[in-house]
């Protein structure tokens, strides 16, 4: 009897200290917008400054963040200067992000799909030769089909020079003699 007392007392004590524990999960909060006692205007949280800016990205050009016109289509066009160093930087985020599905040439066999995930289509087939920039520009920013999006691994200007290197990768899978400038046509002819 004396040992069952003993083993109650124990019992109710452990119950009471694990009772007090606090995680960070549990800790004392206000819920958004809840009511408050600590201000005289009854809120828990203080309304923003007049005139000031919120932290963050602005995304003021809707064309050049969203890919898209105002109207919802994809750009046709640009919205930044393709340069040879835009295209290069391009190759560098599109070796690190897309690569991995898209391989190298952009065929769609990158390492994951080797290894069992779902194979992407071929950037050469004719509907994604022909498809508008901004629709690779929205596919990265919203993601499609079993591709996630990268708007936050991947700033909008490094998306367009992605989208700049995959112009360039296409073109290079199609191209003829007559693409290639004449010196350096001359020196292909040449055998160097």
């Amino acid at each position: 009897m004396r040992r069952g007392s003993v083993l109650l007392s124990l019992a109710l004590a452990a119950a009471a200290l694990a009772g007090c524990r606090q995680d960070m999960h549990d800790q004392p909060r206000y819920e958004p917008l809840a009511a408050s006692a600590f201000f005289r205007d009854g809120r828990s949280a203080r309304p923003p400054i007049d005139d000031t800016v919120a932290r963050g990205r602005l995304d003021e050009d809707a064309e050049f963040h969203a890919g898209k016109t105002a109207a919802g289509k994809p750009l046709e066009v640009f919205p930044i200067a393709v340069t040879a160093e835009r295209i290069r930087r391009g190759r560098e985020r599109y070796d690190i992000f897309c690569a991995p599905c898209h391989d190298h040439t952009g065929s769609g066999r990158g390492m994951v799909v080797r290894r069992g995930f779902k194979q992407p289509p071929s950037f050469h087939i004719d509907r994604l030769r022909q498809a508008a920039p901004g629709y690779f520009f929205d596919v990265m920013t919203n993601g499609f089909g079993a591709m996630p999006d990268y708007r936050t691994q991947i700033d909008a200007a490094d998306r367009w020079a992605i989208v700049a290197y995959l112009r360039a990768l296409q073109r290079s899978q199609q191209a003829t003699l007559a693409d290639v400038p004449p010196d350096e046509a001359a020196k292909l002819q040449a055998g160097g």
